[in-house]
Order: C-alpha cells, then sequence, then structure tokens
C-alpha cells in the first residue's frame, strides 16, 4: 500500500517551516479585528433588513439582495489573501462561464480550501451566492455562525440518518432556477490527514476500491441527494482541485499570511448528462472522478504546477480597494449610530443579535406569507 503524501510537506517529504514576524502579527491582528468588526455590523445591521424581513415577501428577491450587500463583506477574504498577504492563486483547466448555476466537488486538504473557492466565485460575479454543506460545529462559531445561517449554508453531523432530513429540506428551497446558486460540496468529508488517508486506503484495498494517496474515499449519499433534488435547475457541476505550494494553510496561516505562497485551482466541467442518476452508477463515477483527482494532485506534487494554467485573470487591485472603501464606510457609519447615536440603536443591536443567536441555533429561516396564505386558502377549500 502507498503511503499517504502528508498535506504539509514538499514533494520529497521535507517539512518547511516559515516563521511568523512582528509586523505580520500585527498587520494578521489589525485585519482579524477589521473582519470581525465589520461582520458583526453587516450582519446586525443589514441581516434584518435584507435577510430577513423581505424574506416574508420574496425569497427570490431576498436572495438578490443577499446575495449583493453580503458579497461586499465576503470580498474582502480575496482581497486580504491576493493584496495583502500577497498569496498566489493560479487557475488553471477550464474557465467558468458567469451566471451559471452550478455544483462544485472539492478536494478538502485543510481546514481553509473553501475560502478560496471565494477567489473563484468573485471573479465570477457569484461570490454572495456561494453556499457550502459544511460541518455543524462551525455553525458555532462566534458571529460567523451567523453570517453562514444568514447566507443559508448547510449544516450536516456527518451521519446520515441525522443530516438526510434536513439536507433535503434545505436543498428544495434551493430549486428556483432564477436564484444564482454556487453549491460547494466536499464528499470526502473531512480535511486529508495521513491517519484518515491509511483509513481510507485500508477500507478501499479491502472492498476492491482504488487506493488513493493524495484524497480520501468520497462519500456518495450526500452528493448524489444535491443531483436528485438540483438537476434540472443546474448548468453543470464542477469538479475543483485545491492545491498547495509548499505545506497546508490553517486559518491562522491566512490571517497572518504566513502560508501559502501559492494556492492552485484546477477547474474541470462536467455536463449533468455525464453523472449517472441511480446511487450505485453515481457511486462509482465519484470514486473514479475522486482517482482522477489522486492522479492529477500526484502530477502537481511532481511538476509544482497544474497543467493548462492562467484560466482566471487577476483581481482588480482598483476593484477590491473601491469594495474595502464602501464596506469601512457603512462600517464606520454602523458604529457611529450604536455607540454615539441614540439608545434605540443600541436596543435594535442588541435584539438583532438575540435574533441571530436563536435563527442560528434552530436553523429558522422566515416563510413568505403568500405562502401561508396559499395553504390556508388550500386547507379551507379541502374542510369545505
Amino acid at each position: 500500500m502507498d503511503d499517504c503524501q502528508a498535506p504539509n510537506s514538499e514533494p520529497d517529504g521535507v517539512l518547511m517551516k516559515y516563521s511568523l514576524t512582528v509586523p505580520m502579527a500585527i498587520r494578521g491582528l489589525v485585519c482579524l479585528v477589521v473582519y470581525l468588526l465589520t461582520a458583526f455590523m453587516f450582519l446586525v445591521y443589514l441581516a434584518i433588513f435584507a435577510a430577513v424581513l423581505p424574506r416574508l415577501f420574496s425569497i427570490h428577491y431576498t436572495r438578490k439582495v443577499t446575495t449583493f450587500l453580503f458579497g461586499l463583506w465576503l470580498a474582502l477574504w480575496p482581497f486580504l489573501f491576493e493584496k495583502i498577504n500577497k498569496t498566489k492563486v493560479i487557475f488553471s483547466g477550464e474557465t467558468v462561464p458567469n451566471n451559471e448555476r452550478v455544483l462544485l466537488i472539492v478536494n478538502h486538504k485543510t481546514e481553509v480550501d473553501w475560502m478560496y473557492l471565494w477567489d473563484l466565485a468573485l471573479r465570477k460575479g457569484c461570490i454572495g451566492c456561494i453556499k457550502y454543506v459544511l460541518k455543524s460545529s462551525l455553525m458555532k462559531l462566534p458571529i460567523f455562525g451567523w453570517g453562514f445561517h444568514v447566507l443559508e449554508f448547510i449544516s450536516v453531523e456527518r451521519k446520515w440518518e441525522v443530516d438526510e432530513v434536513m439536507m433535503r429540506k434545505m436543498l428544495l428551497n434551493f430549486t428556483n432556477p432564477s436564484d444564482p446558486l454556487w453549491l460547494a460540496l466536499f464528499p470526502e468529508g473531512t480535511d486529508f490527514t495521513e491517519e484518515k488517508c491509511l483509513k481510507s486506503q485500508k477500507f478501499a484495498a479491502e472492498n476492491g476500491l482504488p487506493i488513493m494517496k493524495n484524497v480520501m474515499l468520497p462519500k456518495t449519499r450526500g452528493f448524489h441527494t444535491c443531483l436528485e433534488i438540483l438537476r434540472d435547475s443546474l448548468d453543470a457541476v464542477y469538479d475543483v482541485t485545491v492545491a498547495y505550494k509548499n505545506r497546508c494553510p490553517t486559518f491562522l496561516d491566512n490571517v497572518f499570511g504566513v502560508e501559502p505562497s501559492e494556492v492552485h485551482v484546477h477547474v474541470r466541467r462536467i455536463p449533468l448528462d455525464d453523472i449517472p442518476s441511480s446511487y450505485n452508477e453515481c457511486n462509482s463515477w465519484l470514486i473514479q472522478t475522486f482517482h482522477l483527482k489522486d492522479q492529477l494532485l500526484s502530477d502537481f506534487l511532481k511538476h509544482g504546477h497544474f497543467q493548462q494554467q492562467g484560466t482566471e485573470c487577476e483581481l482588480s487591485t482598483i476593484k477590491c480597494l473601491v469594495n474595502f472603501t464602501v464596506v469601512i464606510a457603512m462600517t464606520s457609519a454602523f458604529t457611529y449610530l450604536t455607540f454615539f447615536s441614540s439608545i434605540w440603536f443600541r436596543i435594535y443591536v442588541g435584539l438583532a443579535c438575540v435574533y441571530l443567536a436563536l435563527a442560528t441555533v434552530f436553523n429558522f429561516h422566515p416563510s413568505p406569507v403568500v405562502g401561508y396564505a396559499k395553504l390556508s386558502r388550500k386547507k379551507s377549500i379541502y374542510e369545505n
């Protein structure tokens, strides 16, 4: 059995170490404070009026407003990665067209893979409509968990008997083809470690499945359910493979700019007709897809890059600065209203915090009043 390639090592197995300097630490702490403050102010002042009250009348237009407003805040992260930390994000493979509804299947090398999908989505004008299937513990993060709820991320316990009902319920809310959607799924179910890889290899050997050393065997149920419910409203599935130069970063590496020096993102477009609809055939197809990912990552470790690089242009520094200025200006106004204006603003902020905390814990999203009216009318007709 092949040994797993440790995710934080060079191809020759030599661990790379990078030191955190005082200027980097100060810059990282300032960025973290700014991001937390902007997230908090955007959520308490905009979530109620952009993502809650309008939802009583139209889910479609609520999502348009939410996509725009919270897309402003999400765009701060690619700005941090590419412009402040000077991380090179290099795209290869196929170019993603604008305005498509897509399902992304992504390998899970480390805890921050999902954040670099924002770099791709921002280039396509879709950063506000990207949604993730993520573990439920992330919904408990202070402030950020509220944002995940407002943006309608799908939380899972990673136990299918528990997750199936909730996942189906959430996915049924995404079937409107006029709603923008980028749904990101990590079929491995957890981030890559050598220990987990060895267990995956053992299971594969015992069951006659491909033995992979850069990815783990994918779990099919979530992927199959996404396709089963969304297939008619999607334009394509994108197989996205993420790889890092030197070593895989942690969240704090990202914040302080210690790592990564380069992020490589390979994209492969898959027509929906190429993916089988039956569960067993879909399972075989997904395993084969991850086998191809494994070979792609082996080539990356050998050559240091994917083929067909340069499929996406660099982010515009001017646009990033304009977006940053708008976010900071709005946050400054909200901060002034909270601390230096009427006490009613502080009362509102307190009530908004209570609502967001409870809505996140109980996974509550308002339903349109029109829907309730139609349901009541049907019930009345049925009873008569």
